[in-house]
Parts: structure tokens; C-alpha cells; sequence
């Protein structure tokens, strides 16, 4: 008896595939890396969440009225304990780190509370939900190929019927012009836009999208105030649209065949940008050309 294998695409820009059902066939030694910063950004992405269930199922003031700052402590102490089981059960921070991280965050859910009307209104929106799954096949001709991501927050606009995409990305200091250019960051954003039309049937052109971003360190000026809140809205018309839809159909035609998975070397295409948070740069059997 054959078993069709499934192959599940989390994130494209970091090529990573997960096979679902059978085995991959190559071996990789994938590093643990930045777990310190993807421990923080799950916790406050959780207690942000929680805010919003409670803003909009209840009232803000049900919402004010909970302990956030006990409740990111307590979720940050969680998500350290899963990463570093996932670590090998080896520390990847201290206490030091640790205790300026959530204090990088609790000044962030201050910020948040004080500001939440500026990017949260209630008047005539309503929360569709957090974490709400997109899965698609997202090439015709790869239906062994799985589309999967998870859109973090989703709002509803009644008096337009639009809906508002939401992805929070937690940095250290904000997103400068560089980083809004990036397209790969872009693309993500762009295809949950265009997965979530095709998944519930809503014209594309109903769907709006935004990057919110917390920064963990702001700058004290003389001059201006800077705020820890950034909000981001990237181009998502047609052309964007068909540019991140050809990106990812690229990928999928470089890395699967109507089997499976492609057993293949690949060329490195290293540079500075490339190679800064890639976890093979210091694996010289996997890479070796890092820069």
C-alpha cells in the first residue's frame, strides 16, 4: 500500500518543509538559535491576544482590569521552559536577560493599554479572532503541497464589511526604511491576505493588511517623542498580490517534484543580509560559505 505523502510549507522565506505523513530522506542539523527572542515575542503575542478577547467578548475596562504584566511573566516562564526542553534541555539565557526582557515587554503592555484606542477602536469592529488558521494548497498542480500560517489577529469592520489582517512583529528598535522594503517580510503578510479570500470566500479587495510592531528599546530624543507602537501598511494590490503568489510558486516548483520532496544540493546564495539569522552559517557540512 502507497502512503501519499503531505508536505506542510510553514514559512517559505525560511525554507522549511515538514513532512507530514513519511520520513524525510535528508538528514539536517538544524541549530537552536535566537531562542531567547522567539520565547519573548510567543509570550507577548499571547498576553496581547488574551487583551483582545477579553477587550472585545467583554469590555476594555474587563480588559484593564486583568494582571497582564503577571500573566506575560508567567507565559514568558512557560515558553522558556518549552525552548529550552526543545534546546536539549541546555540554557540559552540568564536571569540578567531574562529580567530585561520582561521589563522590555511589561513597558510595552503599559503602552499598549494607554494607546489601545488608537489602533483598537470598537466602534463598528468587531474581533473575528486570534491565531485563526489559513490551510491551502497553494499550487494547482502540488496538491501534495499544504499552505499552513496563522493569522494573529483579524478584525471586522461592519460598516464597510472589510476585514483588517493584523501580524504582530516584536524588534529591538522598530522597522527603519530597509526593513520595510524587504519583500520576504512583506510576502507573508501579502499571501495570508490572499490565502484568507480564497479559504472564506471574501473578495480580495475587502481584506486589508498591517504589520504592528513593539518595540522592545526606544530612543530618548530632546527634540520629538518616539513611540514604542509602529504600525506598518504594505502594498497589497494586484501587482503586489501576483508578485508574492509567483514567489512562493517558484519555491514550491524548486524544492518538491509531483513525488515528493527534491533530494538535491542547492547553491548558496550568501551576502550579509542573507546569512545574519541563518541557522546553518556556522555548519560548514550544511553551508560554509556564510558571510
Amino acid at each position: 500500500m502507497l502512503i501519499k505523502k503531505t508536505y506542510l510549507i510553514l514559512n517559505f522565506l525560511c525554507i522549511e518543509v515538514v513532512p507530514i505523513n513519511g520520513r524525510f530522506n535528508i538528514k539536517m542539523d538544524i541549530k537552536y538559535f535566537l531562542q531567547q527572542f522567539i520565547q519573548y515575542g510567543t509570550a507577548l503575542h499571547e498576553v496581547l491576544q488574551h487583551y483582545l478577547d477579553v477587550m472585545y467578548d467583554e469590555s476594555a475596562a474587563a480588559a484593564d482590569r486583568m494582571d497582564i504584566y503577571t500573566m506575560f511573566e508567567d507565559a514568558l516562564r512557560e515558553e522558556y521552559r518549552i525552548q529550552y526542553k526543545k534546546n536539549k534541555s541546555q540554557h540559552f539565557s540568564d536571569s540578567e536577560e531574562l529580567r530585561e526582557f520582561y521589563e522590555d515587554g511589561v513597558e510595552i503592555l503599559k503602552t499598549f493599554k494607554r494607546k489601545k484606542g488608537q489602533h483598537f477602536n470598537k466602534k463598528g469592529w468587531y474581533l473575528v479572532g486570534c491565531e485563526i488558521p489559513v490551510v491551502i494548497p497553494p499550487h494547482k498542480f502540488y496538491n501534495n503541497v499544504i499552505y499552513q500560517g496563522y493569522l494573529d489577529i483579524v478584525m471586522y469592520h461592519e460598516p464597510t464589511q472589510t476585514f483588517k489582517i493584523i501580524d504582530i512583529k516584536t524588534s529591538t528598535r522598530g522597522w527603519n526604511d530597509k526593513v520595510k522594503k524587504d519583500e520576504d517580510k512583506q510576502f507573508q503578510l501579502i499571501l495570508y491576505k490572499k490565502f484568507f479570500a480564497e479559504q472564506f470566500n471574501i473578495p480580495v479587495s475587502n481584506i486589508d493588511i498591517e504589520f504592528f510592531i513593539l518595540k522592545r528599546k526606544v530612543y530618548d530624543h530632546p527634540d520629538y517623542f518616539i513611540p514604542r507602537i509602529q504600525t506598518f501598511v504594505p502594498a497589497s494590490g494586484k501587482v503586489k498580490l501576483n508578485k508574492a503568489d509567483k514567489a512562493l510558486s517558484s519555491f514550491i516548483e524548486e524544492v518538491f517534484d509531483k513525488n515528493g520532496y527534491k533530494d538535491k544540493n542547492y547553491t548558496p546564495t550568501p551576502s550579509k543580509w542573507n546569512c545574519t539569522f541563518c541557522p546553518f552559517k556556522d555548519n560548514s557540512e550544511l553551508c560554509g560559505v556564510s558571510q
